[in-house]
C-alpha cells in the first residue's frame, strides 16, 4: 500500500516511511493512495467471525501488498487479547464498548496495533525511535502501556497541566523505563503544535529518527476501523441500517469509521457528537471551516479547537461538502447536557457512562429525533467511568465501582517534567532526556 500526503499528492511514503515518519515533509497527513474493497463473501459471513478475524482480514485487504497474511495475523494476535462487544439500552440504541484494553479506553485499539506494527518493522532494520506523543487524555495512557518496555522504542508524552484527569495522569506518569511523560502549562492544541513543530524541526531530525503516536499517524487510524466492522457484524442480525455515533474531539475516531465505510462497511450515517468544540458541527452546517481555541470541559478528551484529523475526514469524502454532509451529521452538546444525558441513562438502565460517551449518546438521540426512520443505533463508548471517577460520582451521587488496575494507580506516585508551551523550551528538553 502507497500512502501520500493530503497537501501534496505527489509525497508518497510506502507503509514502513509512513509509520515512522508520520508525517510528510509538506505537514499534511498520510493517507491511502487509494482505498480496496472487502470482499462480499466477508461481509455476508462476517457475523460468524472473531474480532481478530475481521481485523486480519480488513487489515490484509489494506496492507497485503506490503506484509504477508501470517504476519498480519501475528500482529493481530500480539495487538488485541480483549473485545469490543457490543450492548444493547432500548429498542434500537446499541453501545459499543471500546474500553476493555489495558488502559480502558478505545486508545489501546490503535496504540497497540502500532507498536506491535513498529516492532515488526525495528526487527528487521535494527534502528531505534523515539516516539513524541500529545495528549488530551486518554491516548497518552494507551501508548504508555502499549509501548512500555517495547525494545528500541522510547516514548515522550505530553499533556495540557490540570486538564486530564486523575486516573489519566497517573497511566502516563508512572511506568518510567522507556516513557517520560512532559507536563505542558497550556491546552492540549499546545502540546499537539509542540509534537508538530518537533517533526518540522530538520535539527531535531537529524538528532533522531522521530515517530508520533497520534492519531496523525496513519497507523493508529488503521486499526480503529476494526471494530466498526465488529460492530456491524454484531448487529447485522437486525437486519436495518446502521448509524454510528462517534465522540469527536481529534477526529481520528470518525474518520477511520469513513474509512471502514469507503473499504465496504455498510454504514447509512454517522453522527459527529462534540462538546462545545464544535469546529466540526458548524463546518457541517455552514460549509466553513473556522477552527476556534480550545474550550474546557468536562469531557475533556474532546476538547479540541482545530483537529487534525478533519483533513482526512475530507479527504475521505473527496473534498466535497455536499458528499460529506450527506454521510455525516453532527450535533454538539454543553457540560449541563451531558451530565443529564448520564443520569438519564443510568435511571433507565443503570448503565454508567463516561462523559464523552455520554455525549456520542446525546448525539445518536438528536439523530434519531430528527430522522424518524427506522434504524440501529450504534454510539461508542470511549472510555471506562471509573477514569472520570469524581465527575461520574458526583454527577450520578453514589460511589462507582473501581476496575482494580485503575484502583492501584491511585496509590503510585506521578513523574513529570514540567514546561511552558515554548517549543524552543521544548526542543532543549527533548535534547537532554533523548
Amino acid at each position: 500500500m502507497i500512502f501520500h500526503s493530503t497537501k501534496t499528492p505527489s509525497l508518497k511514503a510506502s507503509l514502513e516511511e509512513a509509520v515512522f515518519n508520520s508525517l510528510p515533509s509538506d505537514n499534511g497527513l498520510y493517507v491511502p493512495e487509494y482505498i480496496p474493497k472487502v470482499s462480499a463473501q466477508f461481509l455476508n459471513n462476517i457475523e460468524e467471525k472473531t474480532f481478530n478475524e475481521i481485523a486480519a482480514e480488513v487489515a490484509w485487504t489494506l496492507l497485503g501488498d506490503e506484509i504477508t497474511r501470517a504476519e498480519i495475523e501475528e500482529i493481530i494476535q500480539r495487538s488485541f487479547d480483549f473485545e469490543a462487544p457490543v450492548k444493547q439500552l432500548g429498542s434500537n440504541d446499541f453501545v459499543l464498548e471500546l474500553f476493555h484494553g489495558p488502559s480502558m479506553a478505545f486508545k489501546d485499539f490503535g496504540a497497540r496495533f502500532m507498536a506491535a506494527l513498529m516492532s515488526y518493522f525495528l526487527q528487521k532494520s535494527q534502528k531505534e525511535i523515539k516516539i513524541l506523543v500529545a495528549t488530551s487524555g486518554d491516548t497518552g495512557g494507551a501508548v504508555a502501556l502499549g509501548f512500555y518496555k517495547v525494545p528500541g522504542i522510547t516514548v515522550t508524552i505530553l499533556y495540557p497541566k490540570g486538564k486530564v484527569s486523575e486516573i489519566q495522569e497517573r497511566q502516563l506518569t508512572t511506568l518510567d523505563h522507556n516513557v517520560s511523560a512532559i507536563e505542558v502549562d497550556g491546552n492540549f492544541d499546545d502540546c499537539q503544535r509542540l509534537v508538530k513543530e518537533a517533526f518540522l524541526d530538520e535539527d531535531l531530525q537529524a538528532r533522531f529518527h522521530l515517530a508520533s503516536a497520534n492519531s496523525i499517524n496513519i497507523a493508529r487510524l488503521i486499526p480503529q476501523s476494526f471494530y466498526y466492522f465488529s460492530a456491524y457484524a454484531q448487529v447485522k442480525h437486525l437486519q436495518k441500517p446502521v448509524v454510528f455515533s462517534v465522540p469527536s474531539g481529534n477526529f481520528g475516531n470518525l474518520s477511520a469509521g469513513l474509512l471502514a465505510y469507503r473499504m465496504g462497511l455498510p454504514v447509512e450515517q454517522f453522527v459527529a457528537s462534540t462538546n462545545l468544540n464544535n469546529t466540526v458541527p458548524s463546518y457541517l452546517e455552514s460549509g466553513d471551516y473556522d477552527p476556534i481555541p480550545s474550550i474546557e470541559t468536562i469531557s475533556n478528551a474532546m476538547d479540541v479547537g482545530n483537529p487534525s484529523n478533519f483533513v482526512r475526514l475530507k479527504t475521505f469524502m473527496q473534498d466535497d461538502w455536499n458528499l460529506i454532509t450527506d454521510k455525516i451529521s453532527g450535533f454538539y452538546f454543553d457540560d449541563q447536557q451531558t451530565r443529564e444525558a448520564m443520569r438519564k441513562v443510568y435511571d433507565a438502565y443503570e448503565y454508567v457512562m463516561c462523559p464523552h460517551t455520554a455525549v456520542a449518546y446525546q448525539g445518536l438521540q438528536e439523530y434519531r429525533r430528527k430522522n424518524q426512520s427506522d434504524f440501529t443505533g450504534v454510539f461508542l463508548s470511549t472510555a471506562h467511568p471509573a477514569k472520570f471517577l469524581e465527575l461520574v460520582e458526583d454527577t450520578l451521587r453514589f460511589r462507582i465501582e473501581i476496575p482494580e488496575r485503575l484502583e492501584k494507580l491511585l496509590s503510585v506516585e506521578k513523574t513529570s517534567l514540567k514546561m511552558k508551551p515554548s517549543f524552543q523550551d521544548f526542543k532543549e528538553l527533548l535534547i537532554s532526556i533523548l
